[in-house]
């Protein structure tokens, strides 16, 4: 069943029903992998009629393999099994875990397989970054968490921080379609001739909870601002406290200003980043930016215990908001993303607590006058400002329009 529809018609319907706060859904907190591998699993394991999964890494590790048997399992009782990978995140991927999966029936592609290190295209850093997995279109689930192991990390307590929803109730009517559109989209680029089947299995939409929930996404076409946006407003309309865990920090001047902004108005802004040098080049670049929210009574955590790789947070303690997308210019300018926003006190105590529970347990606060001194030493002001220029430079040549936000 179906129809065939070129790029642009999927384009323009794509997603353009999200952004608005639905009610009636149950949505539970899934804490680093130890949580999400096994309910994703489960998921899979109970699926009948049908599976999405979208990751930017699905590395073939112990969970990589754990993941992809459940897959090839439901792929062979006959449930029609998708999964989009991106082309550099996952290029690693075992060409043998991909040719058992294939052999099961399990249908995969890659996002933007082309990543020649020669092809000087702004096109290859438009990268698949949502983490997105809808069964059945009855559950959901949405996150920062990659398909690889996260107790595997040397030199560092594991697991990796990071966190993720599961999501029953009707906004799996959201997240279904965009997913299937997604699929539908790169499935019509890659195999022209053979056009594209739209799905048209319908998401459970009855209402199973009393928490209301927003399915927001970033993409290069009608969604481009739109999860920066939503922070912004909740941002602008804090009256107590801000609390942002992001791994990869590199706001744009708009951004910046809404914090300082916030914190000038007494607002309690707390920042969880990425203490680890994961990345030199940004890390070293968003140490730039410390001065100036140190100076406007901002609060900064820098994480040791693990690698963060979380991006998530809550504004007074009642909006929060659990995803892919980074506040850097690689998410908010370039890569397909897709967070979940939640109004709901509970929710938000919860992910509170979890995030406080790892300030103490895990990081290391910056303080003020302690940073003046080691910033103001010449091999880190060389570092940290040659960083900074850089990323002004790589943001300026593969975007455009917005990319000035970050100079």
């Amino acid at each position: 069943m179906g129809t065939h529809l070129g790029p642009r018609r999927i384009d323009l319907e794509a997603e353009a029903f999200m952004n608005e706060f639905m009610p009636g859904n149950r949505i539970r907190l899934l804490r680093t992998g130890s949580e999400y591998f096994p309910a994703l699993a489960a998921a899979i394991d109970a699926a009948r009629r049908q599976i999405h999964l979208e990751t930017y890494i699905f590395e073939a590790d112990a969970t990589g393999h754990v993941i992809a048997a459940a897959l090839s399992r439901a792929a062979a009782r006959g449930v029609a099994t998708h999964v989009l990978i991106d082309g550099f995140g996952s290029k690693d991927l075992a060409v043998g875990l991909l040719d058992e999966m294939r052999a099961a029936g399990v249908r995969l592609l890659k996002f933007r397989p082309e990543i020649s290190p020669w092809t000087m295209k702004r096109q290859r850093l438009r990268r698949l970054h949502r983490k997105v997995a809808v069964i059945d279109g009855r559950i959901a689930l949405v996150g920062g968490i990659n398909i690889i192991d996260d107790m595997h990390t040397p030199g560092q307590i594991p697991p990796r921080f990071d966190y993720a929803v599961e999501i029953e109730g009707p906004l799996l009517a959201d997240i279904h379609r965009s997913a299937t559109k997604l699929w539908n989209y790169v499935s019509w680029t890659q195999l022209r001739k053979r056009g594209v089947h739209v799905d048209v299995a319908t998401a459970v939409s009855v209402p199973c909870g009393n928490q209301r929930a927003a399915f927001v996404i970033r993409d290069n076409l009608r969604h481009r601002n739109d999860i920066e946006n939503a922070y912004l407003e909740a941002i602008a309309g804090a009256r107590s406290e801000i609390v942002i865990a992001c791994a990869y920090f590199f706001p744009g001047r708009t951004f910046r200003r809404a914090l300082i902004d916030a914190a000038a108005r007494g607002v309690r802004v707390v920042l969880l980043l990425q203490g680890r040098v994961e990345y030199m080049l940004l890390h070293y670049a968003s140490r730039a930016l410390y001065v100036h929210f140190l100076n406007a009574g901002v609060e900064i955590l820098e994480y040791h215990r693990s690698f963060l790789h979380a991006k998530v947070a809550v504004i007074d303690h009642r909006w929060a908001t659990v995803g892919s997308s980074n506040i850097d210019p690689m998410s908010l300018l370039l890569a397909r993303e897709a967070n979940v926003m939640i109004d709901d006190a509970a929710f938000a105590r919860e992910l509170r607590l979890s995030l406080n529970e790892a300030m103490e347990s895990g990081a290391q606060p910056v303080l003020r006058t302690q940073w003046e001194r080691q910033s103001h030493t010449l091999p880190m002001r060389l570092m940290t400002w040659l960083c900074y220029g850089l990323v002004r430079f790589l943001s300026g040549w593969s975007s455009y329009g917005r990319a000035r936000e970050f100079q």
